[in-house]
């Protein structure tokens, strides 16, 4: 993990109220570069609430959510203007989605997927394009034959792998998974978890990941978050929690999956 000290994302007392039931409640969490932080619970939770409030897709009744920002330090993203704020997601920050096909363009080609993402960021060059889309395909393991191939023709699996290219090609530093793994087969899972931890760790990213399977968060995550009812009720180490859990909410998530 980064030795750089300087937090890269603060979230305060972050709440998100649906009427008088909770999304989540009083969030409290800093994250460091390089720092990949697990939400685990079961359905219902609040971790999903959390993670839309946390990536700008959710604004929350109250509390905040500061960024450092490359230019202006740490500054609260529900402060930005609209344009500010587009422009981070669409440059430092990246979401990759459960259904990759919720994070494609379905009717555009493998290549154009990831070079759209170039282009909003003001890359205007074919070649060059081309070129980067190629290199990033190759780097999801799909085949450069397949650059003009359009995602319907694509497996859940390699949907999955162009969506993360298409999230990666800018350089994002944060990166939110929802459920990445979520909806496909034990074995594709396992050779989409190993892609995962080796761009995290040769692309020092910083993920803010949400899964309800706790081996998913054993092996990607450094440090976790346990949600109950919108609220956090346990948070450590991954493999403190998981291995000593605390509070008996965790208690009965590891075991339950211990027993399975």
């Amino acid at each position: 993990m980064s030795m750089n000290r300087e937090i890269l994302l603060r979230v305060e007392n972050l709440t998100q109220m649906y009427g008088d039931r909770i999304g989540c409640k009083d969030v409290n969490f800093d994250l460091w570069p390089g720092e990949v932080l697990g939400i685990v619970g079961e359905s219902g939770s609040g971790k999903s609430t959390l993670l839309n409030c946390i990536s700008a897709q959710l604004q929350p009744t109250s509390g905040s959510v500061s960024y450092n920002t490359r230019a202006d330090g740490l500054k609260d993203i529900y402060h930005m203007i609209e344009p500010e704020r587009r422009l981070l997601m669409r440059t430092d920050w990246a979401f990759v989605h459960q259904n990759p096909r919720d994070g494609l363009r379905m009717n555009v080609s493998a290549g154009a997927n990831v070079g759209e993402r170039l282009m909003a960021v003001g890359d205007r060059h074919y070649g060059n394009i081309r070129n980067t889309a190629e290199d990033w395909l190759s780097r999801v393991e799909i085949q450069d034959n397949r650059l003009d191939d359009l995602p319907s023709t694509f497996s859940g699996g390699m949907q999955q792998r162009l969506q993360i290219a298409r999230n990666l090609v800018t350089g994002p530093r944060l990166v939110f998974m929802d459920e990445p793994t979520g909806g496909l087969d034990v074995s594709v899972q396992a050779k989409l978890l190993d892609l995962l931890r080796s761009l995290v760790r040769n692309l020092g990213l910083s993920v803010i990941i949400v899964t309800h399977d706790l081996a998913v968060a054993r092996l990607l995550s450094h440090r976790l978050m346990v949600m109950q009812r919108g609220h956090v009720v346990e948070s450590g180490l991954t493999d403190q929690v998981l291995d000593d859990p605390q509070h008996p909410y965790t208690q009965l998530l590891v075991s339950s999956i211990l027993q399975t």
